[in-house]
């Protein structure tokens, strides 16, 4: 549901509200906020929160710390693990310098920008995410292991598969926050699980996103378990997954095809955004992860695949990113290539319509491959043209450690 500023106020005064978090992100997408009483809703929402932004990774030094937070009022939920009386709510919030300009690390603002590019060519994208996680147990002090929590495998039923309860609760507590999950499902490793939710415009579904991990994490916790969305959490199982489906309006067979045509080109300069821990690159290749830069409808066994799918489910699939990716940052790469792809007319090549996992090594050679190293990845990444004209220089220097 959508609140004005006013309603929030009232909302806050009719219904028992004690603490409102403003949420923000880093620039690799790890989730922060500050705590305010209602008492200073009014200050946020006029002049804003101020905070050490030094303190935050990526955001700068001390020498030019101050920020400032800007709760959006359309972003207000409840967060339904807390009690109902004193109750607890979250806004997302915007950052900005002392002087009202935008903070140039706030990767939010960023996916605004790519919105607000994207309607000025007459385009408007949808996103929905697919992200895989692990349950592990906790040790006897409370701290994770890498202990599944069962053996079970695919789609693997209750009493061999351990985390129903779990996703169960998951899901009903993201549906009490205006979030609308479509399904639920053990995943193929040991302890490993999935929850999709229904595709929105760019900027909800980031936040959806970001949400959802908290939401994991939080529930995996009430239940004694650890929740891990690390790219390879185990050496010998399969890694986790951000499946992102990318989907645009107006939309036709030929739009369609210079769309993904953007997104091969630009895909291995991204990769450092969408990939972005040294343990991403164990995963990329294995399990059904995907290597090389191809195409193809259905295919899992490719870097894109269209699954099949008829009407306003009609989606492009991209399957390299892992859940450690900043979704404001990937979504923000996804529109941008594929406006270059539309704008540029870029031809799709032909699709790879063979399992690239059994294909020789003469049939390998005739694709080109993501980068194999998070130092290749720094490298493409620090060099690409598409890359410094859409990402600022500050976060690119973050990324390649420096």
């Amino acid at each position: 549901m959508l609140y004005s500023k006013d309603e929030i106020m009232q909302f806050t005064r009719e219904d028992d509200v004690k603490f409102i978090r403003l949420a923000f992100c880093d620039v690799f997408g790890r989730p922060k906020n500050i705590s305010i009483m209602p008492d200073e809703l009014e200050r946020a929402f006029t002049y804003g929160i101020a905070f050490d932004g030094s303190a935050i990774r990526g955001f700068g030094s001390v020498t030019h710390s101050d920020l400032l937070l800007h709760p959006q009022p359309e972003t207000l939920a409840a967060l339904p693990w807390r009690p109902e009386t004193g109750r607890v709510v979250r806004m997302y919030a915007t950052v900005t310098y002392p002087d009202g300009t935008p903070f140039e690390c706030d990767t939010r603002t960023l996916l605004k920008n790519a919105m607000r590019d994207a309607q000025g060519a007459g385009f408007q994208f949808y996103f929905g995410a697919e992200q895989e996680f692990y349950l592990f147990r906790l040790d006897a002090n409370g701290r994770p292991t890498k202990e599944p929590c069962d053996t079970a495998g695919y789609m693997d039923m209750a009493p061999d598969d351990h985390g129903e309860n779990v996703r169960r609760e998951i899901c009903l507590t993201l549906e009490q926050m205006g979030i609308r999950p479509e399904s639920s499902h053990h995943e193929e490793g040991p302890g490993q699980n999935e929850i999709d939710f229904r595709y929105a415009d760019a900027l909800a579904a980031a936040d959806n996103t970001i949400t959802f991990q908290t939401v994991v994490k939080t529930i995996a916790h009430r239940n004694g378990l650890c929740a891990d969305f690390s790219a390879k959490p185990l050496e010998n199982a399969p890694g986790n997954g951000f499946h992102i489906n990318t989907s645009f309006q107006p939309c036709s067979e030929t739009l369609a095809q210079h769309m993904i045509a953007g997104v091969l080109k630009n895909i291995a300069d991204m990769t450092l955004f969408l990939n972005p821990t040294e343990n991403a690159y164990t995963r990329l290749g294995k399990q059904k992860a995907p290597s090389y830069i191809s195409w193809s409808r259905e295919n899992r066994s490719q870097l894109v695949r269209i699954p099949a799918a008829v009407g306003e489910n009609e989606r492009m699939e991209l399957r390299s990113p892992d859940p450690t990716a900043n979704p404001y940052l990937a979504f923000a790469l996804m529109i941008y290539a594929s406006l270059e792809g539309i704008s540029e007319k870029i031809v799709l090549p032909q699709p790879a319509d063979l399992n690239l996992f059994e294909a020789d090594e003469k049939t390998l050679a005739q694709f080109k491959r993501l980068p194999e190293t998070i130092e290749a990845a720094r490298a493409l990444a620090e060099n690409s043209r598409f890359i410094r004209a859409h990402i600022p220089e500050a976060i690119i220097r973050s990324y390649c450690g420096k």
